[in-house]
């Protein structure tokens, strides 16, 4: 077993009163809290997002595209599992409407884009998969789980005037103009398990206890878990919310009768 170190990431959109798994109130705004991946399982992150303002609008390129860069593989596909969402709180992915480059670049400048964006009103359980190129932004008020292929490659598009560097040019180029696939969000129940993603990168569950025979199957191998409200051993050493372990396998995990899990591992 390989409990990951964690790395606690400081944001302008962050949070100071974070959970008490997370070690209560912080003395900065925490945005992100990044389990670090283990060598066997480098191609996957796994980090939590705690907002309390708008994200940056932006996307992500994908693999083919940094190949053709010359970047080699740092493409980005990421997904989203809303755990807490005060009232009123909103994702925005893609676009209302089928938007071209120059539109695109002019709603950028005068700030019109975010009358674009398609604004999605969430609350725990609310599951998305963010494919590459998809323009997004995480809205404020959100507790959440992003598990995304290990790359740091972000074209930050519109910063709501924020001092920060914009790659308007390169996030353009790549960007996905239309709207977002419906298939591509879940709404999961409070209980219960649910595969929410098998490839083409990675592959998550969430479990409510002990997988069944069949996902078991699935993730033969090393694996990532990580408890929501639960705690569970692996290889004999109790693992608790706010942690992140890897695994030789299901059959090393010990987990509770019933209590809520992630398990993932890459594709």
């Amino acid at each position: 077993m390989t409990l990951l170190p964690t790395r606690a990431v400081a944001k302008p959109w962050g949070r100071i009163d974070l959970p008490p798994a997370f070690g209560g109130p912080a003395s900065e705004a925490i945005g992100e809290v990044w389990f670090e991946p283990p060598a066997a399982l480098d191609r996957l992150l796994v980090k939590y997002i705690f907002t309390s303002e708008q994200l940056s609008v932006q996307c992500h390129p994908s693999d083919a595209q940094t190949q053709a860069m010359g970047l080699g593989r740092q493409g980005k596909e990421e997904c989203w599992l809303v755990l807490t969402a005060e009232p009123g709180a909103q994702l925005a992915i893609g676009f209302n409407r089928d938007v071209d480059a120059e539109s695109l670049h002019a709603a950028i400048q005068d700030g019109s884009i975010e009358g674009l964006l398609s604004w999605h009103p969430v609350s725990a359980g609310d599951f998305f998969y963010i494919p590459a190129n998809t323009v997004h932004a995480i809205g404020s008020g959100i507790t959440l789980v992003e598990v995304q292929q290990n790359s740091d490659i972000t074209y930050r598009l519109y910063d709501y005037g924020r001092p920060r560097e914009l790659h308007v040019e390169a996030g353009v180029a790549v960007a996905q103009r239309g709207p977002y696939p419906p298939h591509n969000h879940q709404r999961l129940p409070a209980g219960g398990p649910a595969r929410l993603v098998e490839g083409p990168y990675f592959r998550l569950d969430r479990l409510d206890g002990a997988p069944d025979v069949a996902t078991a199957a699935r993730y033969a191998g090393t694996l990532l878990v990580v408890p929501l409200d639960c705690t569970l051993t692996v290889a004999g050493e109790p693992i608790a919310p706010g942690q992140c372990a890897m695994a030789a396998g299901p059959d090393a995990i010990a987990f509770p009768a019933r209590g809520l899990s992630l398990i993932a591992q890459p594709v």
